[in-house]
């Protein structure tokens, strides 16, 4: 099999489950939620060994700490994901604020620049999405992660497979390049 046509099925499969995830964000949210907790509490595991296995001192306390601390956080997003899912919708929103406010931030030191209409706006749209989410928060914030993971997988879906074509007429392009070079 090529390799233009991997990165296609790939694109394609991505665009696919992205619809799906659409389809049913709720889900997505809470299978996010939850995979995300046992990512934590296996990082946590991971790190408790490894604070354990630290020469005595104050490295030792923090490794074994921050390893209960991120054990403890997967474990109360793996068998409670729906409160998980409000903590990390919140946490979503915040970031989406705080970047918003940054650009903005940002805009205001490019005045004299052609870039300070698009960061204006892009900051702006940022913070109006954050105040839009906080506005209707309970109703949007079991989807918010699915929704986000549907766009996302949309978005990374239509890239793999303008690279594949991009990967499809390049090999001819560099092909009929390396011909002329050889026909001089």
């Amino acid at each position: 099999m090529k390799t233009w046509t991997k990165w296609l099925i790939v694109g394609v499969l991505s665009v696919l489950f992205g619809l799906f995830v659409l389809a049913n964000p709720v889900a997505a949210s809470i299978a996010v939620t939850t995979l995300a907790g046992v990512l934590f509490a296996i990082s946590g595991g991971f790190q408790l060994f490894a604070g354990f296995g630290e020469e005595g001192g104050m490295s030792k306390a923090l490794g074994i700490g921050l390893g209960l601390l991120m054990l403890l956080l997967g474990l109360s997003l793996m068998f409670d994901p729906l409160e998980g899912v409000l903590s990390l919708a919140t946490l979503v929103t915040i970031l989406f604020a705080a970047s918003g406010i940054t650009r903005l931030i940002s805009a205001f030191q490019m005045r004299e620049t052609p870039f300070f209409w698009p960061m204006l706006i892009s900051g702006g749209l940022s913070v109006l999405l954050a105040g839009y989410i906080l506005a209707h928060f309970f109703e949007i914030a079991p989807s918010l992660l699915g929704i986000l993971l549907g766009i996302e997988l949309l978005f990374n879906g239509m890239g793999l497979i303008a690279l594949a074509f991009f990967l499809r007429t390049a090999k001819g392009i560099m092909k009929d390049k390396h011909q002329a070079k050889f026909d001089k």
